[in-house]
């Protein structure tokens, strides 16, 4: 017997939550006319600068369904909580001589613990494994399923962030969530700690409604990033976030930006940890997104100390590959410069050894913030062998500017 479209949809609903969804709804393949427009402004605005990839072809494409899977009438559209509820470590007080002008209110306490520990902070995302990974394998099986599902053979496409789809446009219009000022999509259910997922169908599915919440005269996020990057409601420029400053950027993360890193060295959380959504967010049970070692809050100096293989073996599993070694070890060495503890000064000057002229960049840096005799004399010594021109002129503007302090 024929499903009814009632039966149908619930059908492939509770297939989506038994897949291990959070939340499932249905929207139309017809194109995203102006999640596209929008993606354009963005592009020719210059705010996707560092995106080599992100290019006006691709946005396109990522904005029409219909030209990803031939043949498509229906997109379902889910998404799965990473809201673990684990907190960052605790740490003790932070210590007197420790900096406090960099945003310590909204990064949370810049610390050492008593054993001089020193700690930052990673994306609550990225926490646990990799969630590409993790979801790519629920949405092979969640479609493997459709055919037995509705009685016939299905053509889908699926689709989890690294893909030309627009995962927040197919979710804000079949319902999943609301944009919120910040770019994220705001669920009701599980705030906007939820990854997203599309599967583009040539089932024809009835449409769910999109939610007619907004953020209303809410603008919490927007004043909270401390590198202003929310440069307008519903804008992100990527040049100032701090997640692109510390996983897609490869070079060297502009000096004047580096204080405002704070102690993040993979991600942020910042603008979602201000959003008052988050607040009654209910916690993700999947094993897969629970905190890995001391993924939430690592100890720094033992991350600048691992070579290319330690790296390998410990991020496996885990988004933060994506930083590279190099990159992550660059992060570091803001991080460091930024918590401001003298404990750090030995780590620090041995990376002015590192080789990666990246890292011994950004080391020299952070020794300059910390200051004092120990790090003048690394400098020193180190622009006496330094053969690197960018390296070079660093160490001597650090210098320069210790000097003037």
């Amino acid at each position: 017997m024929k499903k009814s479209e009632n039966d149908l949809r619930q059908s492939i609903r509770q297939l989506g939550i038994d897949s291990g969804f959070d939340i499932v709804r249905f929207t139309t393949a017809d194109a995203f006319t102006r999640d596209e427009a929008a993606a354009l402004k963005r592009i020719r605005d210059g705010h996707m600068d560092g995106y080599s990839w992100y290019t006006e072809e691709r946005v396109h494409r990522a904005n029409r369904p219909q030209a990803l899977l031939e043949g498509a009438q229906s997109v379902i559209s889910l998404a799965l909580s990473y809201n673990t509820g684990e907190p960052h470590q605790p740490a003790a007080q932070p210590r007197s001589d420790i900096r406090g002008d960099i945003h310590g209110d909204i990064h949370g306490d810049i610390h050492s613990d008593i054993h001089g520990d020193i700690r930052g902070k990673i994306a609550r995302y990225a926490w646990g494994d990799d969630y590409h990974d993790v979801i790519k394998k629920r949405l092979r099986e969640f479609a493997s399923k459709l055919p037995e599902t509705i009685g016939r053979p299905v053509k889908t496409r699926i689709f989890v962030d690294d893909g030309p789809m627009n995962d927040r446009a197919a979710a804000a219009r079949a319902g999943i969530g609301w944009f919120g000022k910040n770019t994220n999509i705001l669920t009701q259910s599980h705030g906007s700690w939820v990854f997203l997922a599309q599967v583009i169908t040539d089932i024809l599915l009835e449409p769910d409604t999109p939610l007619k919440k907004t953020c209303g005269q809410c603008s919490l996020c927007i004043p909270a990033c401390p590198t202003g990057a929310i440069v307008a409601p519903y804008v992100i420029d990527n040049k100032r976030c701090i997640s692109y400053l510390t996983i897609e950027l490869r070079g060297a993360i502009p000096r004047e930006l580096r204080p405002l890193v704070g102690d993040w060295i993979f991600g942020c959380d910042i603008c979602q940890d201000v959003c008052p959504v988050n607040r009654k967010a209910i916690g993700s049970l999947e094993p897969a997104f629970r905190q890995r070692h001391d993924f939430a809050a690592p100890a720094l100096i033992p991350l600048l100390e691992l070579d290319q293989s330690a790296f390998s073996a410990r991020f496996r599993r885990s988004p933060i590959k994506r930083a590279k070694r190099i990159g992550l070890q660059r992060n570091v060495c803001v991080a460091l410069g930024n918590i401001g503890d003298p404990i750090a000064v030995p780590a620090l000057a041995k990376a002015l050894l590192h080789d990666s002229s990246l890292v011994r960049q950004h080391a020299a840096w952070a020794l300059g913030r910390i200051g004092g005799g120990e790090a003048s004399d690394a400098l020193h010594n180190a622009l006496e062998e330094e053969a690197d021109p960018e390296v070079i002129a660093e160490i001597r503007l650090t210098l320069d500017e210790m000097e003037a302090s």
